[in-house]
């Protein structure tokens, strides 16, 4: 089984490739940190996943508890990586207060990012991130409820790459939005932000 540090190592290895270049640009692009709309509060959001373990969930099943939900996928080469890895950190620097934390990564990929994929995936981070995929109309209703946005961008060698809003979205216990921690911040404030919906 991979290792957290084999992944980031990977991912490190090929940053080079046209794939990294492609999504480095996203990244570093203004239009996914511009939000048009704030996201939805989860009670008002209407979609269904299935998690890794094969569970449908909805956005009701995460009221009641803080919530922290990225967008990404499992070929990601830099960012998903990175962002799952700073995760498992921040919920290691909270002890137990982080139990109480519902952790999502939703895929942005359903052709490739199977719930057995994404378990074995996510089995590289901090256990309590919860990997959770659906159809790709399942996939859009999700994203426009958070008002994120993803696209299947292809590399010219036959294969192709995600571009997605990057980004950790926080959420109140209530399902109010509690703001985001963007991928170019500095760390030092996450901890700070993730507390406050933790009340």
């Amino acid at each position: 089984m991979l290792t957290r540090r084999t992944v980031l190592t990977a991912a490190a290895t090929g940053a080079g490739g046209v794939g990294f270049m492609l999504a480095l640009g996203w990244w570093r692009s203004p239009e996914p940190k511009a939000f048009d709309l704030l996201p939805l509060p989860l009670s008002e959001m209407d979609f269904t996943l299935t998690d890794h373990r094969g569970v449908s969930v909805t956005p009701q099943d995460w009221l009641g508890r803080p919530l922290l939900a990225f967008f990404g996928f499992t070929f990601c080469p830099d960012v998903c990586p990175t962002t799952l890895n700073d995760i498992s950190d921040w919920l290691a620097d909270l002890g137990p207060e982080a139990d109480r934390l519902a952790v999502a990564l939703i895929s942005v990929n359903p052709e490739r990012d199977t719930p057995q994929l994404l378990a074995d995936y996510v089995s590289n981070f901090d256990p309590r991130i919860t990997g959770y995929t659906g159809t790709p109309d399942q996939l859009a209703r999700t994203a426009e409820g958070f008002r994120a946005k993803f696209e299947k961008i292809p590399t010219g060698d036959g294969d192709y790459t995600m571009n997605h809003t990057a980004g950790v979205f926080l959420f109140h216990p209530d399902g109010r939005f509690g703001g985001i921690i963007d991928f170019h911040e500095d760390r030092r404030f996450a901890l700070p932000k993730i507390r406050r919906i933790l009340g």
